[in-house]
């Protein structure tokens, strides 16, 4: 593997023009083939095997009049302080509304809220359901300016009047969260390299994998049925880990050259060494998203496909465009005093040994005083690392997952304020009703009886008459619940009626009876997530320890790795647990509402962080592994790995966490959530896990961390990641003494 990408890499740099060219064909033919390609279809959300997807499948069947998957917008109506929503003056104001709705454009029809006695009991409130002919997503601009106008028409006339429903229109605008993860990233690549040049060649090249990649997606949406939401996650990954893996590569050919390599020589041994270690992290992050399969839920493993696609282009630019790139700037990458100091002349040998004794009496850098300091301490700094990442993980034991609604959104929408009517005036259930199925001979006949048997629990508040098919082989009844639909009784009522269904078809002379709607596929979304996400965790974590093992030649390294990575996830997860769902320091990160955890949060987490966290961690290890294949002691081989990675792994981390914590910032608490819960998970798994516990454990292991039967070192290949293969180089024809190796730590070194 070293010696093919050594071999890659030195052809990307001398032959850099092609190679150029090459990615910018690429990347011009992919943004023809998305600018021809027709639209993307419109997301479909579907759970294969759920009991609300089955009622969903009969209703679609049984009443396709209904009109399922049209959009719909819930206008709530509120009288003027003091007065009746049934008074004269304020009725032919609802009527006008109710005219100008059923009017408006892409509208069928909008129910009048007096011939369907759709009022509060207090006679304050209506509401009325506008139903378009087509899907929410297929809505245009047009027709949600023609909604909204009609909605201010009415406000103007002195009502309150607030929408719900998935035909509003929602506000997509991020502020300016990427705005800041993108500056901080380019602050933090500048200082790291003291360069401009070498600051922006990582951005430059995450940019053209995204660009690849995204329009990849569009141009393949309508064959695959990728949805134009499919490249949000897809954006995000290729975004981090492209920045990531230009980093690695350039720091490596920054440190060749610094020990004295021909330029080529560096280029052709930086992608053969960091780009060994960035082709298994790829691959790692590549698995774990693909793994998303497991769950059975189309849209994830849409997104999960396609940010796999664009970390492999990651990949790809990595290892041939960035040294292709370095061939046009090979000194203007380096600092200005390592310039300075390769322009100089060669030095002769009494002036290198000079040098040499000099460079040794130098102060080490800051990750190899770290390193220094774990290695004195490495059961205290195991002690406190796990015992603290354990502290913040026990929130996580009272998890709570859910789904994002109105009742989540921010307080000054309008679909929140809606929302909030409703439950006022209608109850908390009414903004989640559960829709029953009746299948029967005579299925009017039965879902009376089904529904005369609902209305007497005490965890209901009304059952809607019956309305039958064509056929009257399925009937309909709308339940309200007395609980919110994101209340655990809520749950608890969707499950006791799905157990008790069969005893009361019996009694109603029904075939079967299912519970469907809104909530309840919410209810069975986050119950299939929950039971995906042991065997995704399994798959993911089995498959990259088995990667990984290839990798370092060794059982323990990746044993730890997996299990750092666990700490890290549960740590995170307690965070958002503690201040998500449980409201510790709401007002500081301006949470309006604490709730349960989005369902999606821990899977997503742990297919992006694990593939993050392995980046660091084949970086960091790879080269200790590389300091120990080469004759190093064991605190040495710690040391170095430090010494060389230390800086851009905590370069890489501050980038992420930085870009993810904009994100914080929103309005949204949902993005609040994802933001925060992703920059926990990498501060905890970057500088806990892999900064201390990582080097404290193979202070303790020794030379056992690399430890590997031999029966499995011969089965296993062997693909020399660390360069082990690669050509003798030749005598430096310079030297630079700032980058000489220091062996202040010869006390430890050898532990």
């Amino acid at each position: 593997m070293a010696t093919f990408l050594y071999k890659l890499g030195r052809l990307a740099f001398r032959r850099r023009g092609l190679m150029v060219l090459l990615w910018v064909l690429i990347l011009g033919g992919a943004g023809f083939a998305a600018s021809t390609a027709p639209a993307p279809p419109t997301d479909t959300f579907s759970m294969p095997g759920t009991e609300s997807q089955k009622a969903f499948d009969l209703l679609r069947d049984r009443f396709p009049a209904a009109g399922t998957d049209g959009a719909s917008a819930r206008v709530v109506i509120r009288a003027p302080q003091g007065q009746k929503i049934t008074g004269p003056a304020t009725k032919a104001k609802v009527d006008a509304l109710v005219a100008d709705l059923s009017k408006a454009s892409g509208v069928t029809a909008a129910t009048d809220p007096y011939l369907l006695k759709t009022l509060s009991k207090d006679r304050t409130t209506a509401y009325s359901i506008a139903t378009y002919k087509v899907a929410a997503l297929e809505l245009t601009e047009v027709q949600h300016d023609a909604l909204a106008r009609t909605l201010a028409k009415a406000r103007g006339e002195g009502l309150t009047v607030e929408a719900g429903g998935d035909a509003i229109k929602v506000d997509a605008a991020m502020g300016g969260a990427e705005g800041i993860g993108v500056l901080v990233s380019a602050i933090v690549l500048l200082i790291t390299f003291g360069s401009l040049i070498a600051a922006g060649m990582p951005l430059l090249t995450a940019l053209i994998g995204v660009g690849v990649g995204i329009s990849a997606i569009t141009a393949l949406g309508s064959t695959l049925g990728l949805s134009s939401t499919t490249s949000t996650l897809a954006m995000m990954i290729g975004l981090a880990v492209g920045i990531d893996y230009a980093l690695f590569i350039i720091s490596r050919y920054r440190s060749e050259i610094a020990e004295g390599r021909e330029r080529q020589e560096a280029a052709g041994r930086a992608v053969g060494t960091a780009g060994s270690a960035v082709v298994f992290a790829g691959l790692t992050v590549i698995i774990a998203l693909a793994g998303l399969a497991v769950v059975n839920i189309s849209m994830l493993t849409k997104m999960g496909m396609a940010a796999a696609g664009t970390v492999a282009v990651a990949v790809l630019i990595a290892i041939t465009l960035v040294p292709a790139l370095l061939g046009f700037a090979p000194v203007k990458v380096l600092r200005r005093r390592d310039r300075k100091a390769l322009r100089g002349k060669p030095l002769s040998a009494r002036q290198r040994r000079r040098a040499a004794k000099e460079a040794a009496r130098q102060k080490p850098n800051l990750g190899a005083r770290w390193a220094g300091y774990v290695l004195r301490h490495p059961a205290a700094v195991l002690v406190v690392g796990v015992l603290g990442l354990g502290a913040i993980a026990v929130p996580a034991a009272s998890l709570e997952l859910g789904l994002p609604g109105e009742g989540t959104m921010a307080r000054e929408t309008s679909q929140r304020k809606a929302y909030d009517m409703l439950s006022e005036s209608f109850g908390p259930g009414f903004n989640g009703p559960l829709t029953v199925t009746v299948s029967a001979g005579d299925a009017k006949k039965a879902a009376d009886a089904v529904g005369k048997s609902l209305a007497g629990r005490s965890d209901v508040v009304s059952v809607s008459p019956a309305a039958a098919s064509t056929a009257n082989d399925t009937a309909i009844l709308n339940l309200v619940p007395a609980t919110g639909p994101t209340d655990v009784r809520t749950e608890d009522l969707v499950r006791s009626l799905r157990d008790s269904a069969s005893g009361i078809a019996t009694g109603a002379g029904a075939t079967e009876i299912l519970v469907t709607g809104q909530t309840a596929m919410f209810i069975d979304f986050s119950q299939t997530l929950d039971d995906a996400l042991l065997p995704y965790l399994a798959l993911v974590v089995g498959l990259a320890f088995l990667l990984l093992m290839v990798v370092f030649r060794s059982v323990l390294v990746p044993l730890k790795a997996a299990l750092g990575f666990l700490l890290s996830v549960s740590a995170a997860l307690g965070a958002v647990v503690a201040v998500f769902q449980w409201g510790w320091l709401a007002d500081v990160f301006g949470i309006q509402q604490p709730g349960p955890v989005m369902s999606t949060v821990p899977i997503l987490m742990i297919g992006v962080v694990f593939g993050l966290a392995m980046d660091y961690e084949v970086f960091l290890v790879s080269r200790m592994r590389e300091a120990h294949v080469h004759g190093a002691r064991p605190g040495e081989a710690v040391v170095t790995g430090f010494r060389y990675g230390g800086r851009v792994v905590s370069a890489a981390a501050i980038i992420m966490i930085s870009v993810f914590s904009g994100f914080v910032t929103e309005h949204n608490d949902l993005i609040k959530m994802i933001g925060f819960a992703l920059a926990v998970a990498v501060l905890f798994d970057a500088f806990v896990v892999r900064m201390a516990l990582v080097p404290a454990l193979f202070a303790l292991l020794g030379k056992s961390a690399w430890w590997m039967p031999k029966w499995l070192d011969r089965l296993l290949p062997n693909l020399d990641v660390e360069g082990e293969n690669l050509p003798t180089p030749a005598p430096a024809r310079h030297h630079s003494p700032q980058h000489e190796q220091p062996r202040p730590y010869a006390d430890f070194a050898n532990r």
